[in-house]
């Protein structure tokens, strides 16, 4: 079973970019390609699916016929009283075999209702798959949208240095000739100084972020494209919350869960009811050495028996009822937990809203903010020139235009990253919501219905070859410099 879909999200180029940059290279799609085809938790979860399938395959085993054969060769070493003087001295070798065939008719609902816990939470395992696959593809989605973050931000670093820089070399020139005094030109260094410091700040932001990168991708960034604008959301967070309590992989899991939880609870109360059973044997043994006696001239012989039996259990010293206490107290278990479930999906999806309302708000607030600024600072330079403000002013200006530049750049970031949480926690992110461009994409049903149904005892996988690729020897891209932004070094008065 499927979790429904409501929605499909398309991914590709972003009309508003967060900052304007080099050529584009890699895109968001393609980076979600490579996390879908190569991410160790995913991957790993599609193996705990895989075992998960098997249990529906050990589930039926239990009622079906089970063949045992024996063989042996045995020889009598010592004999004594009775049985020597009834059989003789015979230290004669013989062969025997025996095939026994026993059929289950009726196990008191055991087999019928493990079959079903077990199809039941291959249900759920499919919803977990979903719901690890939205959650690898937002934290691939964030792990994009911080590298280009931090790429523009220590761009604007970068520039605030090398504008300082040359905010420097003037006010050092104008102290050369008594225009400014001493203290500006101390406050030009000190601000070039704290670029700086930020700079390098930000380009170890920027390589913690390439660094969580490559976890989550599994490559090194190249110049990264804007991602298309998101599909439309609700409007409201209750629209959200309808969604998400319909859609959301995690709380399907859960309720599959407890209604497995309920099955068990059947298989613990079949231990109390009666069984029945059918049985076929045949056994062969043949004298390999020794006289067989005056009366018999065969040397071998066969027997063959077939039976129906049954057992009522009478007592078993308490085991069924603390067995079934046990299951009713794990099912009551996820029960709780169906509803903590609940409890945190609209928890998620109403904060996911606000923080996408709130990105927009502050969106609109920061572009406002840079434009305000720029024409602040034009006039601070104007006026600077006039003698009407001073280096200070100046300062304070730029740093106000770097601060509102890098709000918005972030804001951005985090519109983008807090739409897409909420997309997942209505349940619309996975491979199928996405459209992905990455070949055919991977079918849990494949694996269910190749070992669900297996009779035979010898089949086997061959051995897991990991699949995700390791990123040790990855490059990883140097953190960004700015090159010939030394400074001026302020005059001796």
């Amino acid at each position: 079973m499927t979790v429904p879909r409501t929605r499909a999200l398309f991914i590709g180029t972003m009309a508003a970019a967060l900052m304007a940059g080099p050529a584009w290279g890699a895109t968001l799609r393609q980076a979600l390609v490579a996390a879908y085809r190569t991410n160790p938790t995913l991957m790993a979860e599609r193996e705990q699916l895989r075992a998960t399938d098997a249990n529906v395959a050990i589930a039926r085993a239990a009622g079906r016929p089970q063949v045992v054969g024996t063989v042996g060769v045995n020889r009598n070493l010592t004999r004594s009283g009775i049985i020597l003087q009834q059989q003789g001295d015979d230290h004669n070798i013989s062969l025997s075999g025996g095939v026994d065939l026993n059929v289950p008719l009726y196990s008191g609902g055991r087999v019928k209702n493990s079959v079903r816990a077990a199809k039941t939470r291959v249900e759920a395992g499919r919803a977990t798959l979903d719901a690890v696959e939205g959650d690898v593809f937002t934290e691939a989605v964030a792990a994009y949208m911080d590298v280009i973050r931090d790429r523009a931000i220590v761009e604007l670093n970068q520039n605030n240095v090398r504008v300082l820089s040359t905010n420097l070399e003037a006010t050092s020139d104008r102290f050369e000739i008594g225009d400014v005094t001493r203290t500006d030109v101390a406050q030009s260094q000190a601000r070039l100084e704290l670029a700086r410091s930020n700079l390098a700040t930000a380009g170890a932001r920027l390589a913690t972020s390439v660094e969580n990168y490559k976890r989550v991708i599994g490559e090194a960034p190249d110049a990264l494209a804007p991602p298309d604008p998101l599909p439309p959301l609700p409007a409201t967070p209750e629209e959200a919350v309808r969604i998400a309590l319909v859609n959301n992989p995690d709380l399907f899991a859960v309720n599959q869960q407890a209604v497995a939880a309920g099955y068990d609870v059947r298989v613990a109360r079949s231990q109390r009811l009666p069984t029945i059973g059918a049985s076929a044997s045949g056994d062969y043994i043949n004298q390999l050495t020794g006289d067989t006696g005056p009366f018999v001239t065969d040397r071998s012989g066969t027997a063959t028996s077939v039976a129906i039996s049954g057992s009522i259990p009478i007592y078993q010293g308490g085991e069924p009822a603390a067995r079934i206490r046990r299951a009713q107290a794990l099912e009551g278990q996820v029960l709780e937990q169906v509803i903590g479930v609940e409890r945190a999906v609209v928890a998620n999806t109403r904060a996911a809203f606000a923080s996408y309302r709130a990105a927009l708000q502050a969106i609109e607030s920061s572009n406002e903010a840079v434009s305000a600024t720029e024409l602040a600072l034009e006039g601070n330079r104007a006026e600077l020139s006039v003698g009407t403000r001073d280096v200070l002013d100046l300062l304070n200006a730029e740093q106000e235009l770097l601060n509102a530049q890098v709000t918005l750049v972030s804001s951005r970031r985090d519109a983008y990253v807090a739409g897409f949480q909420l997309l997942n926690a209505m349940g619309e992110t996975q491979a199928e919501d996405l459209n992905l461009d990455g070949g055919v994409l991977y079918d849990p049903l494949g694996n269910y219905r190749r070992v669900a149904g297996n009779w035979n005892d010898w089949a086997n996988d061959p051995r897991h070859v990991p699949v995700a690729t390791p990123t040790a020897n990855v490059p990883t891209p140097p953190t960004p410099v700015v090159a010939g932004d030394k400074g001026v070094t302020p005059p001796r008065q």
